[in-house]
């Protein structure tokens, strides 16, 4: 067996289409560079130049093409470093996939007699493709191919049809960069959708700021780490080799649309269904929970507290994207020096993480009675990489569980326990049965109780540190009921709740 045979595979690929202004500033092309250190993780269907607020009247494909170019002559060398069953794509089989938006602005471009743009069709290909998994549409500009596709789709189908072709779509756009978004979000409830909503050209409000953000925008003063977003740590860590010569300078933040591929990172913290999870490219939660809503599908800005640099508590949008900062930005480093050779044992890989046994990206789901405990077992996991030592880190994640802002008191920390010196084998006990499998409002108990989620991060010692996850979902359950409390109209009217 290679060396590359023990990293870690990736059986299945998102489907991915990327629409870009790139070249409208430099960040667009930084966000296309590290992508392509992930294509491997991915099914990529094609990129998409558009025009947006910020570039009205042209489109740039060949710029894309340029980048692409750069990939060209660091394929091989990455190819040494991915597992033999999950190759990166060729430059070639990329840069054929290449197509220009329109070079008009916005709803422009939309309409019944306007035709679809090369892009355009593309895009409505892949969406009919015999293929049933969704196919997330990444939105790094102005979203007008997406709406003439639409548009397209409900002219020419029967409703029965275009409901099909609706619920393959997955979208992540960054922000509003034309006046197609709302559009299509008032004409498509149905459309799986996750955005940053805030007034126009607002962009210090939205949680995708957190990838690099925080010294232009000026949030969360003292929490995120902005040490590895340096112009001067980009040049020694990035900009090096034939790919990352294609990294420009940033001018106002840098890769502002990253976060909606580190979303889909096939690394176990993310679950790509479930926003409201949170990963790499933050967490966002259903604006309607009723199911029967206009935004039934639709995705905005969660808040999780995170300690930042400075040990003090913050909670925000941005936060669930910066917590992890440290963690991406080793990878992306890491990555681009696979780029730089061939020679396996010179550079970093990624642990892999097997927990009770189970080896996969997919979380590992407990059903487990409130109060009791159980056992988590990774001794299994190891590190592709000879001598690597490995640090296991389990915590409670505690947002994703909550369904209010007042995180602390409706969520009840689980309990962990270390079973060995490493923690590669750990106790949980889960609180009891009034803490977690209770109606929020009314106490009174409920046979199925809160999904907790607790996540283990793997990370070794070699240049740069490298982190993996697992993320284990835990269903408490309260067969007996137990646990009753006293019915209240409101969470201050409870006792056990103090505002002290």
């Amino acid at each position: 067996m290679s060396q590359a045979a023990r990293c870690i595979s990736y059986p299945q690929r998102p489907r991915v289409l990327i629409l870009s202004d790139i070249s409208n500033e430099p960040d667009d092309a930084e966000s296309l560079v590290r992508y392509l250190l992930y294509s491997n993780q991915f099914n990529t269907e094609g990129f998409g130049a558009v025009t947006s607020n910020w570039m009205k009247t042209k489109v740039c494909p060949q710029d894309m093409h340029k980048i692409l170019d750069a990939y060209a002559g660091a394929v091989d060398n990455l190819n040494a470093h991915a597992h033999p069953d999950a190759p990166y794509p060729s430059a070639e089989s990329l840069k054929s996939l290449v197509r220009s938006g329109p070079n008009v602005y916005g709803m422009a471009a939309v309409g019944d007699d306007v035709p679809l743009s090369d892009a355009g069709e593309l895009l409505l290909e892949r969406i009919c493709a015999k293929d049933d998994r969704p196919l997330w549409v990444l939105c790094w500009g102005g979203t007008n191919v997406l709406a003439q596709v639409l548009l397209k789709i409900r002219n020419s189908r029967s409703d029965e049809d275009a409901t099909k072709l609706y619920s393959k779509l997955r979208v992540y756009a960054i922000s509003d960069q034309d006046d197609t978004g709302a559009w299509i979000r008032n004409n498509f409830p149905s459309v799986f959708y996750i955005v940053s909503l805030h007034a126009w050209n607002q962009y210090g409000l939205a949680a995708w700021t957190g990838i690099s953000g925080d010294n232009f925008y000026g949030f969360d003063k003292g929490g995120p780490d902005f040490s590895k977003l340096t112009k001067e740590w980009m040049r020694e860590n990035i900009q090096i080799g034939p790919l990352g010569s294609a990294y420009p300078n940033y001018m106002f933040i840098p890769e502002g649309d990253t976060p909606t591929f580190l979303y889909l990172i096939q690394n176990g913290l993310g679950v790509s269904e479930r926003p409201d999870y949170g990963s790499w490219g933050g967490r966002y939660a259903l604006t309607d929970i009723s199911g029967n809503g206009v935004c039934s599908r639709h995705h905005h800005d969660a808040a999780d507290s995170v300690t930042g640099l400075d040990g003090r508590t913050y909670r925000s949008n941005q936060a669930t994207v910066w917590r992890w900062r440290d963690t991406f930005q080793n990878d992306f480093a890491a990555r681009m020096q696979w780029t730089l050779s061939k020679d396996f044992g010179s550079k970093n890989h990624h642990p892999v993480i097997s927990v009770n046994g189970s080896q996969s990206f997919e979380p590992v789901f407990i059903e487990c009675e409130a109060g009791s405990s159980f056992v988590l077992d990774a001794s299994e996991t190891y590190d592709p990489d000879e001598g690597d030592k490995l640090t296991f880190k389990w915590w409670h994640y505690r947002e994703p569980t909550a369904t209010q802002w007042w995180v602390e008191a409706e969520v009840e920390e689980l309990k962990i326990k270390p079973l060995d010196a490493d923690s590669r084998k750990v106790e949980v006990e889960l609180p009891p049965p009034e803490k977690c499998a209770v109606e929020l409002m009314s106490r009174q108990a409920v046979a199925k109780g809160q999904l907790m989620h607790l996540i283990l991060e793997v990370t070794d010692n070699g240049t740069p540190p490298l982190t993996s996850y697992r993320r284990i979902l835990i269903q408490c359950t309260n067969k007996d009921l137990k646990g009753s409390g006293k019915a209240v109209d409101a969470v201050g009217d409870n006792p056990d709740m103090s505002f002290a």
